[in-house]
């Protein structure tokens, strides 16, 4: 990530958020959409990049309004700490196990 992360808001309602990220790419993205798109309470989950040459995409999350976008993109990257976590500790123990 030569440039760094930038996340702008471009928009924001208690069920809608619409931000530009730049540094990052496809890769977190990604998960964080498929992650975001499994609760029941966000209806409306995607990205796009602005334009093939540039690093910038812009984000949107709509939720059915009873929680804040800001809350379940919160509890997204919490579920998603825990898998990355989780899969660490398999890691580990198989490690170990070997030795």
């Amino acid at each position: 990530m030569a440039e760094g992360l930038l996340v702008e808001v471009e928009s924001e309602s208690r069920e809608k958020l619409v931000i530009r990220v730049r540094g990052e790419d496809h890769t977190l993205l990604n998960i964080l959409i498929e992650e975001l798109n499994r609760d029941p309470r966000v209806e409306f989950a995607a990205y796009s990049q602005v334009h093939p040459l540039t690093g910038e995409y812009k984000f949107s999350l709509i939720t059915d309004g009873s929680i804040t976008p800001l809350e379940a993109l919160e509890r997204a990257c919490d579920r998603l700490k825990a898998l990355f976590t989780e899969v660490l500790n398999q890691l580990n123990a198989a490690l170990a196990s070997k030795q």
